[in-house]
Order: C-alpha cells, then sequence, then structure tokens
C-alpha cells in the first residue's frame, strides 16, 4: 500500500485577537515521490469564525473538515462541542475510524486538536504542531513564542520555514490563514 506523508501544521495563539494556522504545500507518496508542492492544508470554515489545519490523508482530511463543518452547524459554532461530537463520531463509525488524518480546529476562544482515537486535546500552551515535521516546527514555535515578540503569524511562517529546512515531507510552499 502506498503511503502518502501529507504535511505540517502549525497553530499560534498569541493575545486575544492574534490566531493563526499554516501549514505547508507539500504531499509525498511513499519515500521518494513529491506528488505535489503547493497543496493547501488550512482553510476557514462556518462563517469565516473557525480556521482549521489538518495532516494525514488528504482526502480523509477533506472529508474530516466537511463532518466538523456540519458538526459546527449542528451546535451553533461551538467549537468545543462540535470537537467532541466529531471525535465520538470519528470514534465510533465503523468507516471513519480507518481515517487516517489529525486536525488543529481554533476560533476566538480556543485551539484544539483532533485525533481519530476520539481524543479532543487543548494544548497547554498557545502553539501546536501536527504532521511529519510537526515536532521540528513546535520546538521552533516555542522558541518564537517564548523568547520573541513576534505575531502569531511570522511565528507559524519561520516554525514552518525551520522544519521544511529539516524534515524531507515538509517544503517552504506555506500557506496561512488569520482569525
Amino acid at each position: 500500500m502506498v503511503q502518502f506523508h501529507a504535511t505540517t501544521i502549525v497553530a499560534v495563539k498569541r493575545g486575544a485577537d492574534d490566531i493563526c494556522i499554516g501549514g505547508d504545500g507539500q504531499v509525498t507518496m511513499g519515500e521518494t515521490a513529491i506528488m505535489k508542492n503547493g497543496a493547501k492544508k488550512v482553510k476557514k470554515i462556518y462563517k469565516n469564525s473557525v480556521i482549521t489545519g489538518f495532516a494525514g490523508s488528504v482526502a480523509d482530511a477533506f472529508s474530516l473538515t466537511e463532518k466538523f463543518e456540519n458538526k459546527l452547524d449542528e451546535h451553533g459554532g461551538n467549537l468545543k462541542r462540535a470537537a467532541v461530537a466529531l471525535a465520538q463520531l470519528w470514534r465510533s463509525d465503523k468507516a471513519m475510524r480507518n481515517l487516517e488524518a489529525l486536525m488543529i480546529v481554533a476560533d476566538k476562544d480556543d485551539m484544539l486538536l483532533i485525533s481519530g482515537n476520539g481524543e479532543v486535546i487543548e494544548p497547554d500552551q498557545p502553539f501546536v504542531a501536527i504532521g511529519s515535521g510537526g515536532n521540528y516546527a513546535y520546538a521552533a514555535a516555542n522558541a518564537l513564542y517564548n523568547n520573541t515578540e513576534l505575531g502569531a503569524e511570522e511565528i507559524v511562517r519561520k516554525s514552518l520555514e525551520i522544519a521544511a529546512s529539516i524534515c524531507v515531507y515538509t517544503n517552504d510552499h506555506i500557506s496561512v490563514e488569520r482569525l
């Protein structure tokens, strides 16, 4: 079975109204082939009040993003309730259990990581990173957040650039969404 390594995503919240999620654009097939350089893995949803980014299987992530937006509709835009509802569905639905992706979602109040294991995690820090280069991007975001006055977008971009310089599954075709 061919595996697609599909990204690095970083989210940063700096203060009450500086929230960004960014991702690189590389989609890699197997260990040796880059299938796409400019994939967009972050987007605004739910009346442009929620931003989301995904790592993992691209098709699975599109399906999850659509289901998450439906859960936001069902729960009147309440991010936490929608995230818990998606995680419960993801864990319990026979077809969805096989989806391989992670999502970071954020609104003006909360930032959450949603996994296929039924976990909804609110990070301890106001930044989080996932995907192939997630550990590199997280370390960079941590250093930049705690040692500079850079805003969320600058931290996201620089963290992704650092991850791209280290991780072969991450490139420097960066897209960022901001609330």
